[in-house]
């Protein structure tokens, strides 16, 4: 019990960093990809792969620690 409330506030900052990451990988693939080079549009490219994973695992993360600490899991 004790190891998902330790978790849990560290679920919640991947999950926002992750967030935030994507929003940036997503801006930078599709908004500003005029003002990059090609390497930088295919590392944008790649970022937001990796950043929507990273969501996606810190989402899970966050849910399982709610649900084992009787949390409404949302």
């Amino acid at each position: 019990m004790k190891h998902y409330r330790q978790t849990l506030p560290y679920a919640n900052q991947c999950l926002i960093l992750s967030l935030t990451g994507f929003l940036l990988a997503v801006l930078a693939s599709y908004a500003f990809d005029h003002y990059l080079s090609l390497s930088a549009q295919i590392t944008a490219h790649v970022s937001t792969i990796v950043f929507a994973t990273l969501l996606k695992i810190s989402y899970v993360i966050r849910c399982l620690c709610q649900y084992n600490l009787g949390l409404e899991v949302r």
